[in-house]
């Protein structure tokens, strides 16, 4: 019996890439990861690839790569509010506040994907930076049993055609306006008048004509403790020229301070005290992000097998939270899958395993995106839940369950279906759930508690 290691190129040094790299490392394998960039530079010299939060599950298949290492960016729960209209014909729609049925944690992904390479490293892993054209992924490929791309949206997802069996959008959804921010003061009466849980929770405020915004708990990866927003501009939304005044840090922060101020003057006096990053320039971006699947193995130019993973598999709108997430099943499910195959690593084998993956969670995690775009095909669930969370609680967590396990969507789909799950969860009829709805009364607490806010 062989004792040679396996050998497995990673290409990419992202969340994705990194996570792999050490699950892979941790079972044995000899893994090399390459990098465009060194590990200084990964850290330091690029903006995080949004929240990346990890809701519930996905915290339980991470802890097979890495051991928690965070007490920072906790989350328990969302405060959630709709508007519509402007000025002075805005119109609130509807609000509720709910704890989530698990903790979710949103940690800068700069600093996951470092402390996943120290790891890497200190465990033997290779790291090597250089470029890597498509002849050169060819001649890499050729070495090794297993290679794995992960560049992202850009790089080498060329070489991996979208799928249009499984590709909804050919454009981008949303425009989109990350940034960081230090302050407000974290304590929890600060948040009281919105949350529950104060602090702990996350807002997600919506706009019905224009977009969402996410405001939430965050780990920085230097400044520690700090609040991330995502701004979420809707196709021909007026937000989208507004994100665009965004330059830099200080303008950034102006750009959300501007747009809570126009659009959800609720939550103003807080959003005011929030401060840039300046230390880190890197703390903001503007961005679109089409979501795509893509056939996700590839043959190289003499025809060796080449496997993506994370974005460059499956890119999510960043709105449902699932892109990291999916990464990190992903990667896990594909290391289960090799500690037990002690054959060839063949084309055929490496498609079974993203089929596999793609039943287990891409498909639905793809349809819990779209539900929280809003589209169309789910607007007998906005029309029915919403309002159901807004007045039962044992809904309003289920419905955020999505978000961890986004499985069971996939079998709530028709209208029966919906007044079921609605039903079993509060233990009557769906309509007599429903009955208790009275828009727009459900802001009127949320209102007085508001106007006791700058004096507190």
């Amino acid at each position: 019996m062989s004792n040679t290691k396996r050998k497995v190129a990673i290409v990419g040094a992202g969340l994705a890439g990194t996570t792999a790299g050490l699950g892979l490392v941790n079972a044995g394998f000899d893994v090399t990861i390459y990098s465009d960039r060194d590990r200084a530079s990964l850290r330091n010299d690029v903006p995080p690839t949004g929240t990346a939060v990890y809701f519930g599950k996905s915290l339980e298949y991470d802890a097979e790569i890495i051991e928690n290492l965070y007490d920072v960016g906790t989350s328990t729960g969302m405060s959630v509010r709709i508007f519509s209209g402007t000025g002075e014909a805005r119109t609130p729609i509807i609000e509720f506040d709910r704890p989530f049925n698990y903790r979710a944690q949103a940690v800068d992904t700069r600093l996951r994907a470092d402390d996943r390479l120290g790891r890497f490293l200190a465990r033997g892993g290779k790291f090597v930076v250089r470029t890597v054209t498509t002849e050169d992924l060819d001649a890499i490929a050729a070495e090794v049993d297993l290679t794995l791309v992960a560049t992202g949206k850009g790089g080498l997802s060329s070489l991996f055609p979208a799928d249009p069996g499984r590709t909804v959008y050919a454009e981008p959804q949303r425009h989109l306006l990350l940034a960081t921010f230090k302050g407000p003061d974290r304590a929890d009466h600060q948040f009281a008048y919105r949350s529950s849980d104060g602090a702990r929770h996350n807002w997600f405020t919506i706009h019905a004509d224009f977009g969402e915004t996410f405001f939430g708990p965050y780990l920085h990866k230097d400044a520690g403790a700090t609040r991330a927003f995502i701004g979420f501009a809707k196709p021909g939304s007026p937000w989208i020229e507004l994100f665009k005044s965004a330059t830099d840090t200080q303008s950034a922060r102006d750009a959300v301070v501007k747009l809570f101020a126009t659009y959800f003057p609720e939550d103003l006096a807080l959003v005011e005290q929030l401060e840039p990053l300046h230390e880190d320039p890197h703390s903001w971006f503007l961005g679109a992000v089409t979501p795509t699947v893509r056939r996700a193995v590839a043959r190289t130019k003499n025809g060796h097998p080449v496997a993506a993973i994370g974005d460059t598999a499956v890119s999510f709108d960043p709105i449902g939270g699932q892109g990291a997430q999916n990464a990190v099943v992903q990667s896990v499910l594909l290391i289960r899958a090799l500690r037990e195959h002690t054959g060839k690593i063949t084309y055929e084998w490496l498609q079974d395993q993203f089929n596999s993956h793609w039943e287990h969670r891409a498909e639905a995690a793809t349809e819990v995106t779209r539900l929280f775009l809003g589209d169309k095909k789910y607007a007998t669930h906005a029309e029915l839940l919403f309002p159901a969370a807004a007045v039962n609680a044992r809904i309003g967590s289920a419905f955020f369950d999505f978000l961890s396990e986004p499985q069971p969507l996939l079998g709530i789909q028709t209208r029966e279906q919906i007044g079921k799950f609605i039903s079993d969860l509060a233990g009557e009829a769906a309509e007599t759930v429903l009955a208790r709805f009275k828009a727009p009364e459900q802001l009127a607490q949320a209102k007085a508690d508001e106007r006791s806010l700058v004096s507190t």
